[in-house]
């Protein structure tokens, strides 16, 4: 399902979400230098903690309208996305926390800032994960097509009786897809070497 916060089709949060994961990695692995070896790479850190969560902000912005406009309705995908979603809402908690004792404190002890990033980091493992599964196994942000396929099709109709009928499907090529969007509900009907297949 193609992403609908993109640049000429490439989806922008995918992009994005690189930033925030390299910082607050960063950030956690600088503060274990400042605590073992020098503090001075813990100022490191600070800057590193700030970039994260600035660029987080910035990468949710594209993640929450393709959370809105692009994942379906009441599948699989929506439940992992609103999984993904929070868990990230909870891990910046957590580096915000870091950053919050980090600047308020007198005397901040290592080991705290340590501990808050250590949880983020690994609610970052995880979120990413889901986020990974949402991409390859939802195909969320994905415009699957085959070199001869052509383009993503999408037609816009109203049921009758409950009933709607679809028409030229004679039109859509070998792996090429339509999605139909029917009175709040979408349906995507694909063809394939063996014939016509309908996802909903």
């Amino acid at each position: 399902m193609k992403s609908k916060a993109n640049i000429k089709g490439h989806p922008l949060h995918p992009i994005l979400v690189t930033f925030p994961i390299a910082f607050f990695t960063g950030t956690l692995i600088f503060d274990v230098l400042g605590f073992i070896y020098d503090p001075g790479f813990s100022q490191t850190a600070l800057y590193l903690e700030i970039g994260g969560l600035v660029a987080a902000v910035a990468a949710a912005i594209p993640g929450l309208i393709d959370y809105i406009f692009t994942v379906p309705p009441n599948s699989t995908g929506k439940k992992r996305a609103t999984k993904h979603g929070l868990t990230n809402v909870t891990m910046l908690l957590f580096f915000g926390a870091a950053l919050f004792y980090r600047l308020s404190a007198d005397a901040p002890a290592s080991f705290i800032i340590i501990g808050l990033e250590t949880v983020g980091e690994i609610l970052l493992f995880f979120a990413g994960w889901m986020g990974g599964t949402l991409v390859y196994r939802n195909q969320i942000g994905v415009d699957p097509r085959y070199a001869n396929a052509g383009k993503w099709k999408e037609e816009y109709l109203t049921a009758t009786k409950g009933e709607v009928e679809i028409n030229n499907l004679d039109d859509l090529k070998t792996n090429q897809m339509k999605l139909i969007h029917v009175t709040g509900k979408r349906i995507v009907i694909a063809k394939t070497e063996n014939g016509l297949c309908s996802l909903q």
